[in-house]
């Protein structure tokens, strides 16, 4: 028997065992196995030019400046083997740091295996670079416990209270096949072919341990996370985000944004809650809504998204201003004014949200929105008590129906090559 007979067998046995068998067989293979630096040597060795760091105190993606587009996809876990489900979070991990990083997902790549085993990785980013890619993982309510109160994988007591099962807020139209998830998965990149492939990768990656419950593609920022954005417009035509924590508010994110010690299991110290709603806009009835009448809605001018009775997008709205007929400037029933921190406790979150079109409905109605992502320090002083405002009092409720939702605790930031995500959490 030669050695690259040895290592052709080898290979193939290690492929079925996995992607960490992939890998392994790369350092095997010899003669026979390519590796992905043979056969990519543009996608080898260092992280590409454009891609964002993987490590870090805090997760990737969530102060990362807010690339164009999304691939958002929440996942139900189907094994009941805590290992077989640390042994996936370590895999992704792998994964993710050589995606992120502009590198195919597995070790071997596309094309640099055997023609006897499915590569480990599926081809499609050949070619393209990193994009900015962040992905960006988060653990949902639904993990510590499942509906009958079973816990799961023995981490029940470490839910953290913040991690709430978010309430029915009025208007709600919640659709439970696209809602919840017990683990989330958020790619931002500014190529949707490097979104997709990431997203695409892990799932197969996790195949046999986890299925895809819903996803959302996005496109066209919502929001700015940094200074150096200019601020997007939303389906509606409005500037949006415009009040929106900045990535160099230091303090504010420490205060409105990331876990603190003492704030509920260590596990999530340095990490973040997100929470998500899937907006869906009545475009048609509001193009057939006066200008006016837009703006008075908002709380904003459509133009320079400046509060209204203001000349600069970022003046602070004066909410006590009136017009000659004693009436607000900014109505008692405008967004911005229901919105603003000074009518929710100071509450403030970090948004990075996501314009989505889903094609049209059956009666020809484009089927758009804002696939709103909000993260925050903690959901029941941020998130909960904006939304029950906005649910009872908002002029905006004519004009959207929220379909989706859901809630996840995003842990802290992988530190290097031996941790993996949710190490804190399964440690």
């Amino acid at each position: 028997m030669t050695e690259s007979t040895v290592s052709r067998r080898r290979a193939i046995a290690l492929a079925g065992a996995g992607v960490a068998g992939i890998a392994g067989a790369a350092a095997v293979g010899g003669a026979v196995v390519r590796t992905a630096e043979q056969s990519h040597p543009a996608q080898a060795g260092a992280a590409a030019a454009d891609a964002i760091a993987f490590t870090g105190a805090h997760q990737a993606g969530i102060v990362t400046p807010a690339q164009d587009r999304l691939h958002f996809v929440a996942f139900d876990v189907v094994t009941k083997d805590r290992a077989r489900l640390v042994r996936m979070l370590k895999d992704w991990t792998a994964a993710a740091a050589r995606l992120t990083a502009g590198r195919d997902a597995g070790e071997i790549g596309a094309v640099g295996g055997i023609l006897e085993a499915p590569p480990d990785d599926t081809g499609e980013a050949i070619g393209l670079p990193a994009s900015g890619l962040t992905l960006t993982v988060g653990f949902g309510p639904t993990l510590f416990r499942d509906a009958a109160g079973k816990d799961r994988f023995g981490i029940a007591a470490q839910r953290p209270a913040a991690l709430v099962d978010l309430p029915h807020f009025p208007g709600d139209l919640i659709e439970a096949p696209i809602s919840g998830g017990d683990i989330c998965v958020q790619a931002c990149a500014n190529d949707p072919q490097v979104a997709v492939h990431a997203i695409r990768n892990l799932a197969r990656i996790g195949m046999g341990v986890v299925t895809v419950r819903w996803s959302q593609l996005g496109f066209g920022r919502t929001s700015s996370t940094t200074r150096d954005q200019a601020t997007p417009r939303n389906m509606f035509g409005f500037k949006d985000g415009t009040a929106n924590l900045k990535a160099e508010e230091t303090d504010l994110l420490r205060d409105h944004l990331w876990v603190q010690p003492g704030d509920g299991p260590a596990w999530m110290t340095g990490g973040a809650y997100v929470v998500t709603r899937k907006v869906r806009m009545l475009i048609e009835t509001w193009d057939r809504t006066s200008l006016g009448e837009q703006e008075d809605i908002i709380g904003r001018t459509k133009g320079s998204g400046a509060p209204l009775g203001r000349a600069d997008e970022f003046d602070e709205p004066d909410l006590e201003a009136k017009r000659p007929d004693g009436e607000p400037v900014i109505a008692i029933d405008s967004h911005v004014r229901l919105a603003h921190p000074t009518q929710n406790s100071n509450a403030r979150m970090l948004r990075r949200g996501y314009n989505f079109v889903d094609g049209s409905d059956g009666l020809g109605r484009l089927n758009a929105g804002l696939f709103f992502i909000g993260y925050q320090r903690d959901p029941r002083t941020a998130f909960v008590p904006v939304q029950l405002n906005l649910a009872r009092h908002d002029a905006m409720n004519e004009y959207v129906r929220h379909v989706s939702s859901g809630i996840f605790a995003c842990p802290p930031g992988v530190t290097g090559a031996s941790d993996y995500w949710g190490s804190t959490l399964f440690a």
